[in-house]
C-alpha cells in the first residue's frame, strides 16, 4: 500500500464513529503536472460541503464526510483510491478524469454506487437506459463540440462551407472524445476538420503550432488539460493566431490557462456550463462559515475562479441528489442505492438555484430514467486580459441533438451488446 492509501486508511480509521454520516470521497489531484487544475476544483468541492456542515449541520441533519484520495490524474491510482474508499459507505464518486471514469464504470455498476461526471467521462453514459449508475448532466463532451460549432456558425453567417477547423487535443481518452462528433458535424456543415494530437503532459507543442501556421485553419478548438492549455495559448500568441477564433472546451478555459500569456491571451474563448466569479449570494455564507472560520480547503486564492466554481457546482449537484433521496425515502441516512435514485429523480429548478444562493449560475436539470445527460447547454465566455476576468459572450446555447442523440444511441448500444446489458426504462 502506497503512502497516499496508507494515509487515507488512517483517516478513515480515525473517522470510524462518523461512518454513519454521508460519505462522498474526493478523488483529487493536488500533485503532478495537472495539479494547477485539480487544486481549485478540489477546493471548491470541499468548501461547499464544509459550508453545509458548518451552516446546516450537513444535509438533512447528516454530516458529510469528504475524505480526499490523491490520484495525481493517474488512472491506476484512481482505481486504487476507489477500491480503498468504497467500503467506507461511499455514496458517489466524482473523479475528474475521463481515464479513471472509464475504468470505474463497470465497478460502480457492480457495486451499486453512483459515478457523477459533469462535463467529462464517457459521453454515451448520458443514456440512462444502459448506464444505470452513471450521470453526466448538465452537458457532455459531444455537446461541447456542437455548441462551439454553433457559435462559430453564428459568426460565419450560418455557413462553414470551405472553412477549416483544427482540433488540438490531449492525446488521451478525454481528448479523443469529440473527434467522432466533429467528423459528423464536418459532414453536415461542410468544413474540413484537421486533427492535431498533443501527447501528455503537453509541454512541447512546437510542431503542432507550426502545422497550424502552415494549414491556416479558420478556427481552432482545444480539448486540453493542465499545462497543455497554457502552452497552446502561448504558442498561438507566438504565431499570431487570432484569439477570438480560438475556442477551448470547458476544461481549457480557466484563469490558469490564460494568465501566463498576459495580454496576448486577450479575446480567447471558452465554453462553460455554469457561471463564474464570486458575486453569487452563496459566497456570503462561504465567507462566514468557511473562509473566515479558517476551514477553507485551499490557500484562499481560488474562490470565484472557474475551476473552483466547477468543483462547487459538482458538490451542489451531489448534495441536491442526496436531498432528493432523503425526501423520497423519508430518512436522512440514505444509502448508495437510494442516492442513485436521487440522481435519477433530480429536478433542479431555477427557483431552487436561487434558494441555494446561485441564481443564474447554471441551467435547470430534470433527470429521468432514460436521461442522465441533462439539458446539453453551455455559454461562451471570452477572456478580458486587462480586467483579468471572463465575460459572457453568448446566451445559453443548446447542442445539436439531431447529431448528438444518434451518436449516443449508437455508442451506448454497442456498450450494452458488448457487456450483455439489457436496456432499462421500458
Amino acid at each position: 500500500m502506497n503512502k497516499t492509501l496508507t494515509a487515507l486508511a488512517l483517516v478513515l480509521a480515525t473517522a470510524t464513529p462518523a461512518l454513519a454520516d454521508l460519505v462522498v470521497p474526493s478523488l483529487s489531484y493536488r500533485t503532478g503536472p495537472y495539479a494547477p487544475n485539480g487544486i481549485p476544483y478540489a477546493d471548491g468541492f470541499a468548501d461547499y460541503f464544509t459550508m453545509l456542515n458548518e451552516r446546516d449541520g450537513g444535509i438533512g441533519g447528516e454530516i458529510v464526510q469528504v475524505p480526499e484520495c490523491e490520484t495525481a490524474y493517474n488512472t491506476e491510482k484512481g482505481v486504487e483510491c476507489y477500491e480503498s474508499t468504497k467500503g467506507s459507505g461511499a455514496l458517489v464518486y466524482n473523479p475528474l478524469s475521463t481515464g479513471i471514469t472509464y475504468q470505474l464504470i463497470p465497478k460502480v455498476t457492480a457495486d451499486g454506487i453512483t459515478l457523477y461526471t459533469p462535463g467529462y467521462g464517457r459521453t454515451s453514459a448520458a443514456n440512462g437506459k444502459v448506464f444505470a449508475n452513471v450521470f453526466n448532466y448538465p452537458a457532455n463532451y459531444w455537446d461541447g463540440a456542437s455548441i462551439i460549432i454553433k457559435d462559430i456558425l453564428g459568426h460565419e453567417g450560418g455557413s462553414l462551407e470551405g472553412k477549416k477547423i483544427a482540433l488540438v487535443y490531449h492525446n488521451s481518452a478525454y481528448g479523443k472524445e469529440p473527434i467522432r462528433t466533429l467528423q459528423e458535424l464536418a459532414k453536415k456543415d461542410g468544413f474540413e476538420l484537421i486533427e492535431i494530437p498533443v501527447d501528455h503532459p503537453g509541454q512541447e507543442q512546437k510542431s503542432q503550432w507550426l502545422q497550424i501556421r502552415r494549414d491556416k485553419p479558420d478556427y481552432v478548438i482545444m480539448y486540453g488539460w493542465g499545462v497543455m492549455n497554457a502552452v497552446a495559448i502561448q504558442e498561438a500568441v507566438n504565431i499570431k493566431y487570432p484569439m477570438d477564433h480560438f475556442y477551448g472546451i470547458w476544461w481549457s478555459g480557466s484563469e490558469n490557462d490564460v494568465t501566463p500569456a498576459g495580454e496576448g491571451a486577450n479575446g480567447y474563448k471558452s465554453i462553460s456550463f455554469h457561471g463564474t466569479g464570486s458575486d453569487y449570494p452563496v459566497y456570503a455564507d462561504l465567507k462566514k462559515y468557511v473562509y473566515d472560520a479558517g476551514k477553507a480547503a485551499g490557500d484562499g486564492t481560488n474562490p470565484g475562479n472557474v475551476l473552483y466554481s466547477r468543483g462547487m457546482y459538482a458538490a451542489m449537484i451531489i448534495s441536491e441528489a442526496i436531498r432528493t433521496a432523503q425526501a423520497a425515502t423519508g430518512h436522512a441516512a440514505v444509502n448508495a442505492a437510494e442516492v442513485r435514485d436521487g440522481f435519477e429523480s433530480l429536478d433542479l429548478t431555477e427557483a431552487r438555484l436561487t434558494e441555494l444562493g446561485l441564481p443564474g449560475f447554471a441551467q435547470p436539470i430534470k433527470a429521468t430514467c432514460a436521461d442522465h445527460g441533462g439539458p446539453g447547454t453551455a455559454m461562451i465566455f471570452q477572456w478580458d486580459a486587462a480586467a483579468k476576468k471572463w465575460n459572457a459572450a453568448s446566451d445559453w446555447i443548446s447542442a445539436d441533438a439531431d447529431v448528438i442523440d444518434p451518436l449516443i444511441a449508437e455508442d451506448s448500444a454497442a456498450f450494452a451488446a458488448e457487456n450483455k446489458i439489457a436496456e432499462r426504462c421500458n
